[in-house]
């Protein structure tokens, strides 16, 4: 299991569903102090939570290291709490780890990327142990397999899972 922030958790859901060897994927919020925030209380960007998917995966079927590609790859991480349009500190770019081995990696991958040099700015994303994990209301759940046709959704999800089809890990979908 893995738990990622980067912007809106509709998005990540939407892609992070149609992986292979991913079993489900539940939005939530992380990483702040208190308690069972609620989506208005991390909207309001008060909360220090970030919105995140908690993603259960098979590791003999997609890898952890895998799994972080394909998060960098759907989300810019060197914009600072912000991602497009969603601005303040629930939309940052974060990985909560859930073993010592997983920020390990973390800390590989990010090292990876930028030794790569895919975009000009230093990525940001925050590495860090994961302390809690809140599940986001039911409405949130499978939100863009719920609401296709919701504006944001057409607007903002679609094309996002459109461009991760034509990426060089679109193998990895189902």
């Amino acid at each position: 299991m893995t738990t990622l922030g980067g912007g809106c958790f509709w998005c990540l859901e939407a892609v992070f569903q149609n992986l292979k060897g991913v079993m489900k994927v539940e939005s939530g919020y992380a990483g702040g102090p208190a308690p069972n925030p609620t989506y208005e209380q991390v909207c309001s960007g008060r909360t220090g939570h970030a919105e995140v998917v908690q993603v259960t995966f098979d590791p003999a079927v997609i890898s952890y290291y895998d799994l972080l590609e394909v998060f960098f790859a759907i989300h810019d991480p060197t914009t600072l709490n912000r991602q497009g349009g969603d601005m303040g500190t629930q939309y940052r770019s974060a990985i909560f780890s859930h073993t010592p081995d997983q920020q390990v990696t973390a800390e590989k991958v990010i090292k990876d990327l930028e030794a790569a040099q895919l975009w000009n700015g230093t990525i940001v994303t925050e590495v860090t142990p994961l302390k809690e994990f809140y599940r986001a209301e039911a409405y949130h759940q499978n939100y863009y397999r719920s609401n296709p046709m919701q504006p944001y959704c057409l607007a903002v999800i679609a094309p996002k899972v459109a461009k991760f089809r034509r990426h060089r890990l679109a193998g990895l979908l189902k």
